[in-house]
C-alpha cells in the first residue's frame, strides 16, 4: 500500500505492527514534520530516499496531498480477490464496494466490517475512492489491517464471485425482503453502491438476490457507511447466535 502524508506516513512507521519498505522524501520537503519522518524511519531501519517533488507526485498519485512524502507499506491482510478466491483459506463473507467515492465513507466501512470481522471487503481500483490520507483518518488507521481484496472494478469482483460460487446480495430500499429475515449462506458477497446512485447498471444484472433494511418515519434509506454497519452487525448476531 502507497501511503502519502506526512502524518500518515509517521502513523505507519509508528506502528510496530506494520512493516515498511522504504519511506521516498521530496528534495524540496522541509520542516519538523520531515525531521520527525526521517529520525523515526532510522529508529525502524527503514530506508529513506529522495525523489524529486514531481516524482514524489506521480508516485502518490495525488498532487495535491502528497506533502512531499509517502512510503511503502506492506498491509498484512490485503491480498488480490482471484488469489483470496483460490487459497485454501477463501473468504466467507465479503463486502464489495461499487462506485463509493468519498473518502469517509469508503474508510468508516473499512472500520465497521473490520470490527465484525468480515472476512474481505473489496476496495476496486477503479470507481472507488483509493485508500488514501481520508481513508485511513476516516477509519482511525484500521485501513492498514483491515481485510482489503483488490481487483479492477466492482463489475470483475462479482464476476469473479459469482464464478466462485457465491450468491450475491444488494441492498436496496425497495426490496421486499428484509435483511433481517431473508436466509443468509455462510459464503456470500454483498454490494454496497454508491452514496448517490446505488448499484451500478454493469453490476445490476449479476445480483441474485435484493435485500432492504426496513425503514420507518418516512425515512427512504440510509447513508451507505451506516447501512454497511447495519448490516455486518447483522451477520455478527447471526455469527454469534444472538437473538
Amino acid at each position: 500500500m502507497t501511503v502519502f502524508g506526512r502524518k500518515p506516513v509517521l502513523e505507519a512507521l509508528d506502528d510496530p505492527g506494520l512493516t515498511v519498505n522504504k519511506v521516498i522524501i521530496a528534495d524540496n520537503a522541509r520542516g519538523e514534520a520531515v525531521r520527525e519522518i526521517r529520525d523515526a524511519a532510522s529508529r525502524r531501519g527503514v530506508p529513506v530516499t529522495q525523489a524529486s517533488a514531481h516524482r514524489v507526485k506521480v508516485l502518490a498519485g495525488n498532487g495535491k496531498q502528497d506533502q512531499g512524502v509517502l512510503a511503502d507499506v506492506v498491509a498484512p491482510r490485503m491480498r488480490r480477490l482471484p488469489d483470496a478466491l483460490s487459497s485454501r483459506s477463501a473468504p466467507g463473507r465479503v463486502l464489495v464496494l461499487d462506485g463509493i467515492t468519498t473518502p469517509a465513507n469508503v474508510g468508516m466501512i473499512l472500520r465497521t466490517a473490520t470490527a465484525a470481522g468480515v472476512d474481505g471487503i473489496v476496495v476496486p481500483r477503479r470507481g472507488v475512492a483509493g485508500i488514501d490520507p481520508l481513508v485511513i483518518k476516516a477509519s482511525a488507521g484500521v485501513a492498514f489491517h483491515a481485510p482489503v481484496l483488490r481487483c479492477a472494478t466492482a463489475e470483475e469482483a462479482v464476476g469473479l464471485l459469482r464464478a466462485a460460487g457465491y450468491p450475491v446480495f444488494a441492498l436496496d430500499a425497495g426490496a421486499r425482503e428484509s435483511i433481517f429475515t431473508v436466509d443468509l449462506p455462510a459464503r456470500a458477497a454483498f454490494v454496497l453502491g454508491s452514496e448517490s446512485a446505488g448499484v451500478s447498471d454493469a453490476v445490476r444484472p449479476r445480483v441474485t438476490r435484493w435485500v432492504s433494511i426496513p425503514m420507518t418515519g418516512g425515512v427512504e434509506s440510509l447513508n451507505v457507511s451506516s447501512a454497511a454497519a447495519v448490516l455486518c452487525f447483522e451477520l455478527v448476531r447471526r455469527r454469534e447466535g444472538f437473538r
